[in-house]
């Protein structure tokens, strides 16, 4: 965009969170796949209950996991309705990483910081960052 247009610019916010969750998608997809194939693996030493198997718990991982990253990459290319669907899987993958805290207390902490992060990346600065051009 020119210095003598009007209208908004693209901020680079939309890249970052978009990069985040490729990066968020991806680790979420590989703990679920150490879930997947061993539960010893994933388990870190909390206490407490979890309401399912870990296998189960990896299982949902890994397919929010990789949709999460896909949604990133659908972010990359400027698709609108990718920022609508990024806020909606970063916010369950965020709920869900409540049900991790008893098998890995510090991995779902980190986790949900990267979740808010990518929310309030996609959410702030709204209007800022609607055009791709």
């Amino acid at each position: 965009m020119q210095s003598g247009e009007s209208g908004t610019s693209y901020s680079g916010w939309a890249a970052f969170a978009g990069v985040i969750m490729v990066v968020v998608g991806s680790l979420d997809a590989l703990w679920g796949l150490g879930g997947i194939l061993n539960d010893d693996i994933v388990v870190v030493g909390g206490h407490g209950a979890i309401l399912a198997d870990i296998t189960t718990w990896g299982w949902v991982h890994l397919l929010l996991g990789s949709a999460i990253a896909l949604t990133g990459l659908g972010l990359l290319v400027g698709n609108e309705a990718a920022r609508w669907l990024g806020i909606f899987f970063v916010a369950v993958n965020a709920v869900l990483q409540i049900v991790w805290f008893p098998a890995a207390p510090l991995w779902a902490f980190l986790l949900i910081i990267l979740d808010v992060t990518i929310i309030y990346q996609l959410t702030a600065r709204w209007n800022v960052q609607a055009r791709w051009d």
